[in-house]
């Protein structure tokens, strides 16, 4: 379970944590760490992005700063953000999406949070994905329901979740290939 401490936002800003860390109302939230399908997944999704960045005119990060609010800042495990948006160090305009991957001590009423957060900021698209259950949440602004098929607003791109498991199967068989 991720663990808060109240700290100043004029602290949080000039501290790097390892980890890094989120900070709502005033409180410094640990993350809860990532394992090796929360990895894969994560190493997954930079990849297909990747893949089609130049296509679409989007760009992604791992574990970027995004503040969502006065009082609220959160490191989404990967957002996408516009290729024309300037680069922030602190990302202030709304991604395009933000994936969120389920570590085995998140918990779901933690996570709608996030997902208010980035909604309420103006992110269009919210992916939840579970790697344990093999399964993926899709949340917008009509609410946030399981999926088969991952989409991202305003573009033609889709991926069928199981796509995004079948290197995480390989690689929880022991193939590397």
């Amino acid at each position: 379970m991720a663990t808060a401490t109240l700290v100043p936002l004029s602290e949080y800003l000039r501290t790097s944590y390892r980890p890094d860390c989120e900070w709502v109302d005033g409180q410094v939230r640990a993350r809860n760490m990532g394992d090796g399908p929360h990895s894969a997944l994560q190493r997954f999704f930079l990849k297909f992005f990747f893949g089609i960045e130049g296509k679409y005119g989007l760009l992604s990060y791992p574990e970027l700063r995004t503040q969502v609010s006065s009082t609220n800042f959160r490191v989404p495990d990967v957002l996408v953000v516009r290729e024309t948006d300037p680069f922030e160090q602190i990302v202030t305009i709304p991604p395009v999406l933000c994936i969120e991957i389920l570590s085995p001590d998140d918990r779901m009423s933690e996570m709608h949070e996030k997902i208010d957060d980035y909604l309420s900021m103006g992110v269009k698209a919210v992916w939840v994905v579970d790697p344990r259950r093999r399964t993926a949440m899709f949340a917008d602004e009509h609410g946030t329901r399981t999926a088969d098929v991952l989409e991202v607003p305003g573009t033609d791109i889709q991926l069928a979740v199981a796509d995004a498991f079948v290197e995480l199967d390989k690689l929880e068989a022991g193939n590397r290939t």
